[in-house]
């Protein structure tokens, strides 16, 4: 075994690795770009080097190894997991490089060649292709619609566009070649034939250098969004005995056909209807969702890939492969489902995590998510015996669960994994899209939220319980206490809020078009526990940075930041940006990747304007009215907030 092991990679996947190497008694070394120097995987290792060129700098690495006295690099998934050069360098250098050989990982790689390859093995694949020099127009027209572009040198559904006629081809050609170069450093596509309401179920392999390969059963992928998984789970209620053997017999053989080494995961499309499954893709690397496996079968797959790598056998054979109960995982994201699943970032405030089941986490308190790496922040991932108690405990912890200063999507998982056809096992990789509706919040903020924030305001703006009079626009009169005016601020508007007297020891607080509740408001252990009405609430509580007046407050896995407006501030924030001033604003913090317009240009509505990319996705930003492009603010490559005006699109007076 290996004394000492260096990681290439970042936040809740290096932390992974190195809670499985300090297990073994092995050194940990940690690399870290410059906006990760604070980073939580940096300070937890035993040694930690900054990469000048960030976690693709292939010669950072191989330095940091060699001044390390590292004997194996483990690259974990994403950045150079999938590299065939690098893992060529690793052994020229000396270096074990914990993955398959380069050549498994070249011929699973390239999709294309992946699917000959497993095709020749037996195993059935989606129909579709490319050739190199094809024109993949006419390809898309011959596989048929709907169809799929996909990068052949890419995974994580990155660059992944569907396509439902032909006119829809040139933008999505297009763009799919810019996310492939910019994720994988390869704009290479194919074209396959698209599997409507498919199942999206994966095998876990693992093999070592003498021939053994086995499965450790299968994983259900079907909850997605954007053709990237959120929630996975084991086994995957769809299968029984005798499919899951056919199906791990299929991938056993995709794993010899290349010569496998390592922990692998082969990707089907199921068709849920009847059952019949088609090879999609194999992902030379451990995944996103491996815990699942982890806890149905007892295996620590970390140290199964170390042994692997550091030449031993595999510790058992197909026949000792037992599944335990159930185990359900969910990705927590830095991102909005209520706006498309777009990025979003920010400092975390406070951050609250559930005890009894396991968190893979990259997050800290204080820590900043920015636009430069993909947005999952963590993963909650629970156990049980069976299904229905899997998916309850997963819900029980998500509503423990509060981020604080960087909205995410917990909310939108705990409706997701509660929601009829999920209870059920009714899966397919549509369902979110169809549901989304239903799975997202079409309502403001709630009362006792708005109650809540204005409370810790009050708290520490009017100690005493007193403002003064002639300063509160309400009909205070003499020997009253005074009510003091809390206009809140969200994104839904600003509502207005009254309170007066002392929040811990009785308080009064008039909410919006109803009558005074008596209120409370207690410390309780770094949360705040609000009685409203004779009803008790905790709440995970934070400022901002600043110490200015927003408030942020957690609650049942949701988040909100309310504002404190004063008197004399400008109108609404919330109503800037729409359609009748012209302003067209950015929906995400990222990078102005393509300009389309020029300033002057006459524009119609819904015509794109620019593109946004953050975290590797596109977002195309379209004119909000026909009119002028009077201001052009950005350029290509410039980097953006959210929010920030990008441009001014100014209708013509009528004549």
């Amino acid at each position: 075994m290996f004394d000492t092991v260096l990681v290439a990679n970042r936040g809740e996947i290096a932390l992974r690795i190195t809670r499985t190497l300090r297990r073994l008694g092995i050194r940990s070394v940690a690399v870290h770009s410059d906006a990760d120097a604070g980073a939580r995987h940096v300070r937890e290792a035993d040694v930690a080097v900054r990469l000048p060129g960030g976690y693709l700098d292939a010669d950072g690495i191989l330095a940091a190894a060699e001044a390390t006295g590292a004997q194996a690099v483990h690259p974990g998934y994403g950045f150079l997991a999938e590299n065939a050069a690098f893992a060529r360098r690793c052994a020229e250098a000396g270096l074990v490089f914990v993955g398959p050989p380069p050549e498994a990982v070249e011929a699973m790689g390239d999709k294309i060649r992946a699917k000959a390859t497993v095709s020749a093995a037996g195993v059935p694949v989606v129909p579709g292709g490319a050739e190199p020099g094809d024109d993949l127009a006419e390809a898309a027209v011959r596989v048929g619609f709907p169809a799929l572009i996909k990068p052949s040198a890419g995974g994580g559904g990155k660059g992944m566009v569907l396509v439902r006629s032909e006119a829809e081809l040139p933008e999505a050609l297009a763009s799919a070649r810019r996310t492939a170069a910019a994720a994988f450093g390869d704009a290479t596509l194919l074209i396959e034939r698209f599997v409507e309401n498919p199942r999206h179920i994966e095998i876990q392999v693992m093999a070592d250098a003498y021939g053994g390969v086995i499965h450790l059963g299968e994983r259900e992928c079907s909850l997605q969004r954007r053709h990237q998984k959120i929630v996975e789970e084991a086994p995957s209620p769809l299968l029984d005995a005798e499919a899951r053997a056919a199906m791990g017999a299929a991938a056993v053989e995709a794993a010899r056909s290349v010569g496998y080494t390592g922990a692998g995961t082969v990707e089907f499309i199921v068709q849920g209807e009847t059952g019949d499954y088609y090879f999609m893709e194999m992902n030379t690397r451990l995944q996103v969702e491996h815990p699942v496996t982890e806890l149905v079968t007892g295996l620590d797959l970390v140290e199964l890939q170390l042994r692997v790598a550091a030449g031993e056998p595999l510790p058992l054979t197909q026949d000792e492969v037992r599944l335990d109960g159930h185990a359900v995982e969910a990705r927590v994201y830095a991102e909005d489902p209520s706006r498309g699943f777009l990025p979003t970032g920010g400092r975390v405030l406070a951050l609250r995590e559930p005890p009894g089941v396991r968190v893979d986490s990259g997050l800290m308190a204080g820590g900043v998510v920015g636009s430069d790496y993909d947005p999952m922040l963590s993963k909650v991932i629970a156990w049980g015996p069976d299904r229905a108690s899997a998916l309850r405990r997963l819900g029980g912890a998500l509503a423990a669960t509060a981020v604080l200063g960087v909205p995410t999507n917990i909310a939108f998982l705990r409706a997701l994994i509660g929601h009829p056809a999920v209870v059920a096992g009714d899966l397919d990789t549509g369902l979110v899209e169809r549901h989304l509706g239903e799975l997202v919040s079409q309502e403001g903020v709630p009362a006792d939220v708005l109650a809540a924030a204005a409370l810790v305001l009050h708290r520490e703006h009017v100690p005493s319980g007193a403002a003064d009079p002639w300063d509160v626009p309400d009909g205070w009169r003499l020997g009253e206490a005074a009510w003091t005016v809390y206009r809140l601020e969200t994104r839904d508007g600003v509502s207005e809020l009254r309170v007066r007297g002392l929040p811990a020891s009785g308080a009064e607080v008039r909410l919006p078009g109803a009558g005074a509740v008596r209120a409370l408001l207690a410390d309780e252990g770094g949360d705040v526990l609000v009685t409203l009405g004779g009803t008790a609430r905790r709440y995970a509580v934070a400022r901002d940075g600043d110490g200015g007046d927003t408030v942020w407050l957690g609650r049942d896995g949701d988040a909100w930041a309310l504002t404190r407006r004063h008197l004399g501030d400008p109108g609404d924030r919330t109503g800037a940006g729409g359609p009748g001033d012209g302003q067209v604003r950015s929906p995400m913090p990222g990078t102005v990747l393509v300009v389309k317009a020029s300033q002057g240009e006459r524009v119609a509505e819904g015509q794109p304007l620019l593109i946004v990319e953050a975290m590797k996705m596109e977002h195309t930003v379209t004119a909000p009215i026909g009119g002028v492009v009077t201001e052009l603010r950005v350029r290509a490559g410039q980097a953006v907030a959210m929010d920030a005006v990008l441009a001014v699109v100014l209708g013509e007076e009528p004549s």
